[in-house]
């Protein structure tokens, strides 16, 4: 436990937030558009926190728009990271380009769609952790992980959003994080589950594989994110741990030691 909790003091990486800007394209995803969330709007909602940099992450309202998300990691700066969605017909150049302006990862979005089609995950991942060493994400409910167990343990490098959303399937992504899987403690209100309990059962498998994050806005989640969620996990850990649940762990995973 961590005494004399003060949140706002804890160094904070946020492994997973949204940046929805109309100046770019947005996509209805089954009759809904985002409110506008602007890279702007995350500081000031987050001014208090003492952030370590973070992680912004396409949604599927962006589709393979790169625009908005080249233009928030110049304005956030260099320890701020993205991850995009892409289509099969990407190019190497064009891998290679996004990665010098700090393009990390593929996002494949199982739930929301925006995303290219699981059919092409095996080669994806291959093919963008060959060229600029990416690794792949997935929104997905864990209650399908079970049919996929054998495709993701075949990739290099992988995480899986909200804790994978449902209790049923938390046994498989227990089996994925001990084949080195990722996972990332967000959207606590979009799971079934105690997410406090989940992580400490991920921690015994491997300490170093849950990441934080804010799920800023927190769009079409029950309950948006708010220093409840990280207050949570403060009580819950000791500083090493804590250490590593906000900060290390993550940084570690984008590449940014």
């Amino acid at each position: 436990m961590t005494p004399n909790l003060n949140i706002h003091e804890f160094p904070i990486f946020d492994s997973h937030f949204h940046v929805i800007d109309p100046r770019f394209p947005l996509l209805e995803n089954t009759g809904y558009l985002p409110p506008q969330f602007t890279a702007q709007q995350y500081l000031t909602r987050l001014r208090k926190y003492t952030l370590a940099g973070g992680v912004v992450v396409s949604g599927s309202f962006q589709g393979f728009d790169q625009s908005y998300l080249l233009q928030t990691l110049k304005l956030l700066g260099s320890n701020y990271v993205g991850v995009t969605q892409l289509p099969v017909s990407v190019t190497a150049d064009e891998i290679i380009e996004l990665n010098k302006k700090g393009v990390r990862a593929v996002r494949f979005n199982l739930k929301r769609g925006g995303s290219e089609n699981i059919e092409h995950i095996k080669s994806m991942a291959e093919r963008i952790h060959e060229i600029a060493g990416w690794h792949i994400e997935l929104y997905v409910d864990s209650r399908e992980l079970g049919g996929l167990y054998e495709l993701l343990c075949g990739l290099p490098a992988i995480s899986i959003d909200h804790l994978g959303l449902s209790k049923a399937g938390l046994p498989t992504l227990k089996k994925l994080v001990a084949n080195g899987a990722y996972v990332k403690a967000t959207g606590f209100s979009r799971i079934d589950f105690n997410p406090v309990e989940a992580i400490k059962e991920l921690n015994e498998i491997n300490p170093n594989a849950v990441m934080f994050g804010t799920d800023l806005p927190s769009t079409r989640a029950p309950i948006a994110y708010s220093d409840i969620d990280l207050r949570l996990l403060l009580e819950a850990f000791d500083q090493a741990s804590i250490d590593k649940l906000l900060t290390t762990n993550a940084r570690k995973f984008y590449k940014l030691q």
